[in-house]
């Protein structure tokens, strides 16, 4: 029997994701309307997309918030559900939307996600509980920041216990180019603010956050993974730095 459509847009950025693209779209097919905008990607994403019936878009790069903007508004329906390419809606989750979409009260709604990594829901490292804004009425609200993209609504937001699950790294180095990427651009996004650092700043804040969520958040709770997660978030934030004071330097 051919699932009924829920009242409700989806939106979706993407670039090369053709391996994490089809089990996000499964799960969130209760939807009527599916937005995915791409980035340019050169692997089988956008065709994925177009099969699912997903309208799709190719838009140059313009960061995280503004490329959400741009899907978001797109969107046919007043309630759009953001979700990331590597992001799933379990069951239970999809029965709470659907249930909210009937008798809303709120402009906008929280999940925590559950975090997922070489096959382990990772329950430390602060990767838990995570929370995210992803189910929103559009005409309220919309994302601010290039990098750290968050969802800011002129109404109020209420926060929900069931759970998005996230599988945001298959393998270690997936986290050294997502550092890599990242990390440039948010010292830009800095240097662009007027923030400005001194030579200790990267070592300082760098190890504080390692015993940050290495021992505070209980990363050594999650094993070895915990420990290259406490490492990858500590050198996040020295290479942060450390390419803002670069760009200190050349200006």
């Amino acid at each position: 029997m051919k699932e009924s459509k829920s009242p409700l847009s989806v939106a979706i950025i993407t670039k090369n994701e053709e391996e994490m693209l089809p089990d996000c779209l499964n799960s969130v097919s209760f939807a009527d309307d599916v937005v995915v905008v791409d980035s340019g990607s050169t692997d089988n994403t956008v065709e994925i997309a177009q099969d699912f019936g997903a309208r799709t878009f190719i838009e140059e790069w313009k960061g995280y918030g503004p490329q959400k903007n741009s899907a978001v508004s797109k969107c046919k329906h007043d309630w759009v559900l953001i979700i990331d390419a590597d992001e799933r809606i379990p069951s239970e989750t999809k029965e709470v939307i659907l249930k909210i979409l009937t008798n809303p009260f709120s402009d906008a709604y929280s999940f925590p996600r559950k975090n997922f990594f070489h096959g382990k829901w990772i329950k430390h490292c602060d990767w838990w509980p995570d929370e995210t804004v992803r189910l929103v009425r559009k005409n309220l609200g919309r994302f601010k920041n290039i990098t750290h993209e968050k969802w800011v609504t002129e109404g109020k937001v209420a926060k929900l216990n069931t759970p998005i699950e996230h599988y945001s790294f298959r393998r270690y180095s997936d986290m050294l180019r997502v550092l890599e990427n990242r990390t440039t651009a948010m010292a830009e996004e800095l240097f662009k603010e007027g923030k400005r650092v001194n030579p200790l700043t990267p070592f300082i804040d760098g190890i504080f956050m390692f015993l940050k969520i290495y021992i505070l958040k209980l990363g050594f709770l999650d094993g070895f993974d915990g420990f290259v997660i406490a490492l990858s978030r500590a050198v996040g934030v020295f290479f942060k730095y450390a390419k803002l004071l670069e760009l200190q330097r050349k200006k």
